[in-house]
């Protein structure tokens, strides 16, 4: 799983990067889990600037206690303060070993003149609890943020990815599980279309979802699924726009 992020501003920002997959049985999820995650931090250039296995190995002190502990000792953290710029963290399983997991990615010194303006994640997108699912929290702001998600499949053939997902859906949902939007086609609500269209985010398939909406500080959740239970390669893609 293939995440990236792009910090905005003009000062440095502290980020904590995890790799999640035993303790997922703590939320419901069994079986197919990740036992061994490894992650890694590189730059634009693709340049590895960090890397950990498992959470004790590396900035123990800084971790143990911490908000940020997995519960789980195989489980992978990060700490790095990084300037602005363009970033990946990618997650795998230790010995090639494959299942589900989650790369989270948290801002810790929201009052820095920077912010986590990007997050997107590649992987293949299977079904039912295997879909993508992109959660996100927005905090700290006085106001509501204007918020771009993106569901790509087909365009990322253009990248040399084979197996796309090719008719991606997008749902939005509430801290609470409700549904609050739904996208197939992007094109689908003019609106949202034109919102899209003038940030620069139309999608280049029109098959491709996008949902583009103004929400208040609080936690959510992006799921991208293939339409009628299809699975591909895809990205899920959350733009803070502010």
């Amino acid at each position: 799983m293939i995440a990236g992020f792009i910090i905005t501003g003009s000062a440095s920002k502290d980020i904590v990067i995890r790799g999640l997959g035993p303790s997922l049985t703590n939320s419901g999820m069994s079986g197919g889990l990740l036992l061994d995650p490894i992650i890694e931090l590189r730059n634009s250039s693709g340049v590895l600037l960090q890397q950990n296995n498992n959470w004790k190995d590396d900035q123990r002190s800084q971790i143990e206690g911490g908000p940020f502990q997995p519960s789980d000792d195989r489980e992978s953290v990060i700490l790095r303060t990084l300037p602005p710029g363009a970033y990946t963290a990618i997650l795998k399983g230790v010995g090639n070993t494959t299942g589900v997991g989650t790369i989270e990615l948290y801002d810790t010194n929201p009052a820095a003149a920077a912010q986590l303006a990007n997050i997107s994640t590649r992987g293949f997108v299977q079904t039912g609890q295997n879909v993508m699912i992109g959660g996100f929290m927005l905090g700290n702001t006085a106001g509501n943020s204007r918020v771009a998600i993106r569901g790509l499949g087909p365009s990322l053939a253009s990248f040399g990815l084979s197996n796309v997902l090719t008719d991606p859906t997008l749902e939005l949902h509430n801290g609470n599980g409700t549904v609050m939007i739904s996208n197939d086609n992007w094109q689908d609500d003019p609106v949202s279309a034109a919102d899209l269209t003038a940030n620069g985010l139309a999608p280049t398939s029109p098959t491709e979802a996008g949902i583009f909406i103004t929400l208040p500080p609080g936690t959510y959740t992006a799921v991208l699924e293939g339409k009628n239970a299809t699975t591909g390669n895809g990205l899920i893609e959350i733009y803070n726009l502010k």
